[in-house]
């Protein structure tokens, strides 16, 4: 007698959000995706059984997990931060800082975030991103009860070290954010494996600037790395480790343009090897909210969308890495916060 089986409904929720109409998104440069390489991240509950968020993880690299953080914890550290940046004339007119909205009379490019391929023009307006990071709300926060408890109970830890070298980005609509990268590019300075937590601070649309995750990439990530190091044995061990070694882009990254270079690698045949039959490889997105966290692989391969928000909105968000305790970890990333002139 054959047994009948039946799968577990898809809450009614998850199937309205998977029913979204998907948006066209680009990267920095270059046109804009196919809606068809375009999905929606997996939503995890914070409430859901740890055992069933650790095989989502092993599986897809990465784990979506909504509503983790209180909302007005995350929504504080917004206002502070764009209070803090207010004086550049970053934020509309009649507009607070919570609200976090660009004033789009003003050139994008001198009003960047900080990662390394988008700094604003003028050393005062960096100077305020370097001290934004050691803001007393910011410091707080990365110490979070829920993030920390949560981390450690995810990965199984008996206690968690953060690398004090967090990244506070934001991203105004129309200017230049993070390019098409995995982790450990910058992160190679240790041997131990560590989790990044994404925390966007504000609810964040999927034109808004968040990060696109390119799907089953976790093994093309890994091969790369394996091939720059291989491709790196001579070099000195400083050498080695820089992710502007010249085995690398001037810049870092691997790509700012997300087309091109999603279909570059699936045509290379090294790459191309290395994805499962039939597997999807779209760039997974979503309309993120206050109190979401992402956390990621160190070889999984994400880029952040250009910030085409429609009501101008500015994405706020840290990137932020977790060790456990007494692992081999990156040391370069243990010296303090993050400065503009630290060459990482």
């Amino acid at each position: 007698m054959s047994v009948v089986t039946q799968s577990t409904p898809t809450p009614a929720h998850l199937l309205v959000y998977e029913a979204q109409q998907l948006p066209k998104l680009r990267s920095n440069y270059g046109e804009s995706l196919d809606r068809s390489s375009i999905g929606w991240l997996k939503q995890t509950p914070a409430d859901s059984p740890i055992d069933k968020m650790r095989k989502r993880y092993e599986e897809d690299g990465y784990i979506y997990v909504k509503g983790l953080l209180p909302v007005q914890d995350v929504l504080d550290v917004r206002e502070a931060y764009f209070a803090h940046l207010a004086p550049t004339g970053i934020l509309k007119p009649g507009t607070t800082a919570r609200d976090g909205i660009f004033d789009t009379t003003q050139d994008p490019i001198v009003h960047n975030g900080n990662g390394s391929t988008s700094l604003p023009k003028g050393i005062e307006r960096q100077k305020l991103l370097e001290s934004a990071h050691v803001l007393p709300i910011y410091m707080e926060f990365v110490k979070h009860p829920k993030l920390r408890s949560f981390v450690r109970e995810f990965m199984g830890w008996e206690e968690e070290v953060l690398a004090k070298r967090t990244l506070l980005r934001h991203n105004v609509p129309n200017g230049i954010s993070t390019g098409v990268h995995y982790d450990r590019l910058f992160l190679r300075g240790g041997e131990a494996e560590f989790l990044t937590a994404w925390i966007p601070f504000g609810d964040c649309t999927a034109e808004g600037g968040g990060l696109m995750y390119w799907e089953n990439s976790t093994d093309i990530g890994k091969a790369m790395e394996a091939d720059f190091m291989k491709r790196a044995e001579t070099f000195t061990k400083d050498e080695r480790i820089s992710a502007f070694n010249q085995n690398m882009s001037r810049l870092g990254h691997l790509s700012h343009d997300v087309s091109n270079f999603s279909r570059d690698t699936v045509a290379n045949e090294k790459w191309a090897k290395l994805i499962p039959q039939d597997a999807s490889m779209r760039w997974l997105i979503s309309n993120f909210e206050a109190g979401d966290v992402v956390f990621h692989n160190p070889y999984l391969i994400h880029a952040a969308v250009k910030n085409e928000d429609r009501e101008a909105k500015i994405r706020l968000a840290a990137d932020i890495r977790f060790y456990e305790e007494g692992a081999p970890l990156d040391q370069r990333w243990m010296r303090g916060a993050w400065r503009a002139d630290d060459g990482l």
